[in-house]
């Protein structure tokens, strides 16, 4: 498998990790009965549903930028250490890569607006780094700045606006390439205030805090989600911040969020509570379950049937869905 390959299967793969309802289908549901407690099971549905599809949904698109942002620098003779003369840059579909100011530590990023697996691209990601750094070096950081990046789904025109600053680092050292000889690569991504405008217009407000450890064991790329964020007492955040409604909310990993390339994208592991601090309720997102809604343990090769999203029940229990992967 080419380098090529690795990085356009992690591309997609973590693009097809963004779970929408309405690409899912709904196995069960249970109604609360008291017109109040309905109101409030209603809000926490409703709300936390969308506050966690955003949350996959803009994770997701964080999670292809970061792995194109990978590969451009991997394929970067002076960034990313290799003892040869730096020429161009090239980038993948939708983007052209401005490396004429590497000499100023300086990459741009610059989204032409082409159509590439439905998404429309616009905007600029600028990359800096401190003078010297080398990629391939444990430690190494590279900035990136959001320049109304703007992706755009092609078949129903909803959009994501990013603007803001984020921190990679290269915990393990090594790149893409190490993948092929079996070594690992860890990588963080941090930001805090990284702004978001939705379609709606609503603006959400994310503090990102994210370790991914990459692998491709037998040639399969996959990769494992950590929350290394903290805000209050909660621990293990790989998001925080103000929701498009306003609210104050919580991500956080409960058990590491795995997929791979074999399930086209399919997270195969994963528990992800979001709690809604102003409305004080917590809503979860089980990945990887059976039809009845079971944590679903899959051999290679295999995938598990989908998801379950549980909220609070008016009766003080809760409420389940479990929907199949498409």
């Amino acid at each position: 498998m080419k380098q090529s390959k690795i990085i356009a299967a992690l591309a997609v793969t973590a693009l097809f990790c963004s779970i929408t309802f309405s690409n899912c289908k709904k196995k069960d549901k249970s109604e609360p009965e008291d017109p109040a407690a309905v109101e409030n099971a209603k809000t926490a549905e409703t709300d936390g549903g969308q506050t966690g599809t955003d949350n996959r949904e803009v994770q997701g698109e964080n999670d292809v930028a970061v792995n194109e942002i990978n590969e451009i620098v991997s394929n970067s003779n002076r960034l990313a250490g290799r003892n040869s003369v730096q020429g161009s840059v090239s980038g993948p579909c939708g983007l052209d890569v401005d490396s004429l100011k590497i000499k100023q530590d300086t990459i741009l990023l610059k989204y032409n607006g082409i159509t590439c697996n439905n998404r429309t691209r616009t905007g600029v990601i600028r990359l800096s780094w401190a003078p010297g750094t080398k990629w391939k070096v444990a430690g190494a950081k590279i900035k990136v700045d959001y320049l109304n990046y703007k992706v755009l789904r092609a078949s129903d025109q909803r959009f994501y606006i990013l603007n803001g600053s984020q921190m990679v680092t290269n915990l393990s050292g090594g790149t893409w390439l190490n993948l092929l000889a079996g070594q690992t690569l860890v990588i963080s991504v941090t930001g805090t205030n990284l702004n978001v405008t939705f379609t709606d217009g609503k603006t959400a407000v994310y503090n990102v805090n994210r370790k991914a450890t990459y692998s491709a064991p037998n040639g399969i790329v996959t990769a494992k989600l950590e929350g290394i964020g903290t805000s209050g007492s909660a621990g293990s955040l790989e998001n925080f911040g103000t929701t498009r409604n306003g609210d104050s909310f919580t991500s956080q990993v409960v058990t590491p969020i795995i997929w791979n390339a074999t399930c086209g994208g399919a997270v195969i592991q994963g528990d992800v509570a979001i709690t809604n601090v102003t409305k004080n309720y917590s809503v979860s997102f089980l990945y990887g379950v059976d039809v009845n809604g079971n944590v679903q343990t899959v051999g290679q090769n295999q995938c598990p049937y989908g998801w379950k999203f549980t909220w609070p029940s008016a009766s003080g229990g809760t409420n389940t869905h479990v929907f199949a992967y498409q």
